[in-house]
């Protein structure tokens, strides 16, 4: 208490102002509804930081709603982890992939080419990646919880989503005169449209898979529309890897209601060849009808490739390092036109920062994530009965949007960023969860 005392009185006098009171009555109010709330600020710090609502909606931009969400989330979680103990940390086999992962990361950053760089990535994005994938997985802990986190998805999607089509109508931000993007004037990450389709596409798995669930009543047309707003906000990009991705995620629940395979491989190439026509690809300035032969933007992506495969050759361990290809596509791209490029691919671009090894365990991820989410599927067709139908709507939703990351990973830079490891976190505790039921059911039947 004294200490206490002496603390407010420092404050006093460093502060002496009248609205200081008034702080610090409301004080214990806030650290309670912080404590309180630890879901709610750890899902819309997330969805804050990947979606970048701050930047799409300019007028709260200057509030800093990130930093605050994330001081209440960490402090929250340090909290109920340490002390409370509210929050039960497990263990499961994709942790350890990730864990390795993460580790040669940290080592590629001390080691890279740029060391301040990556260290300034590491710290001011990814170690937040870190903490934020253990954190979903340990608090996505029930049906309700699952339930709360794919809707929040779906809202923070439809509302990007919306200003995207804006955007698109008002030529707001527009890239090459018809490719859409959201804060380019903001330096946002999302003023790069093939990001932007990456951003859409998440949300793009969780809408088409609540739009096609029965018994979830008005959850059902929250997909619908949400499913609307981002699909067409991909084709809005102009991005091939994004469509791509988009095919693939439909593609996932196709093969759950057309059992021949040949007539959906048909259908899928129909549909991208209707989604390349609506969406214009032909009349994009690189990469359009009017380029012979490869185009200037297929081009560009064998030239980043190739630096990748090459900065890789020498550093096989250890890659360039964090966030340091663009710094180092000079010396290594076999083309050179004056400006560096981004490499435009997850795999080759874990290969360039993380060497082979690293490329090896983030093929590892991937897999053990894929049979994860295979294995909760077939556990939840099997226990149906006495789940949510919200479960399995994000479980496969989850499913869906890996094997979007995995097919369009080949255009989309992804490895360092959001989506793949808040799907990484969402299957792990829907597995988690299915699990206990699963234990539950085996008890009931004993």
């Amino acid at each position: 208490m004294t200490m206490l005392c002496f603390a407010l009185a420092a404050l006093w006098y460093l502060m002496p102002h009248p609205a200081l009171i008034v702080v610090i009555c409301f004080l214990p109010l806030g650290a309670l509804f912080v404590l309180n709330q630890t879901f709610w600020l750890v899902s819309l710090f997330v969805l804050f930081s990947f979606f970048r609502i701050h930047e799409a909606i300019p007028a709260l931009y200057s509030l800093k709603i990130p930093l605050l969400l994330s001081l209440g989330a960490l402090s929250a979680l340090m909290w109920h982890t340490l002390i409370s103990r509210q929050i039960s940390p497990f263990w499961h086999p994709s942790f350890t992939w990730l864990a390795v992962f993460w580790l040669l990361v940290v080592i590629g950053a001390v080691l890279s080419s740029n060391p301040g760089l990556a260290i300034t990535y590491f710290k001011n994005i990814y170690w937040k990646i870190i903490i934020m994938t253990l954190a979903i997985a340990w608090l996505v802990d029930s049906q309700i919880a699952v339930r709360k986190i794919a809707t929040l998805i779906i809202l923070a999607g439809s509302l990007i989503g919306i200003v995207a089509l804006y955007n698109s109508a008002a030529g707001i931000g527009l890239v090459e005169g018809s490719r859409v993007t959201i804060g380019r004037q903001l330096g946002s990450v999302l003023g790069d449209p093939n990001d932007l389709s990456l951003v859409l596409m998440f949300p793009l798995a969780f809408a088409l898979s609540f739009a096609t669930t029965k018994g979830i009543g008005f959850s059902r047309l929250l997909g619908a529309i949400g499913l609307v707003l981002a699909m067409s906000a991909v084709i809005a990009t102009q991005s091939r890897g994004g469509l791509l991705g988009s095919v693939a995620v439909f593609g996932i629940f196709g093969l759950r209601l057309i059992r021949s395979k040949s007539l959906l491989i048909m259908i899928a190439i129909i549909g991208l060849s209707l989604l390349f026509a609506v969406a214009g690809i032909s009349e994009r300035q690189s990469g359009g009808a009017a380029e012979e032969g490869i185009d200037a933007s297929a081009m560009g992506r064998l030239y980043a490739w190739e630096a990748a495969f090459k900065m890789a050759i020498d550093n096989p361990l250890t890659g360039v390092g964090l966030n340091n290809f663009y710094a180092n596509y000079y010396f290594y791209s076999p083309h050179w036109d004056g400006l560096n490029h981004a490499v435009h691919s997850t795999w080759f671009g874990v290969l360039a920062e993380t060497g082979f090894l690293g490329l090896a365990v983030f093929v590892g991820i991937i897999v053990s994530l894929v049979k994860t989410s295979r294995e909760s599927l077939l556990l939840l067709t099997s226990i149906q009965h006495q789940t949510s139908p919200y479960l399995m709507a994000t479980a496969l939703a989850v499913y869906a949007g890996i094997v979007g990351t995995i097919v369009s990973g080949t255009f989309l830079t992804q490895g360092f960023t959001w989506p793949i490891y808040i799907l990484a976190a969402l299957c792990i505790a829907i597995s988690r969860i299915t699990q206990n039921y699963s234990q539950i059911e085996k008890t009931a039947q004993v």
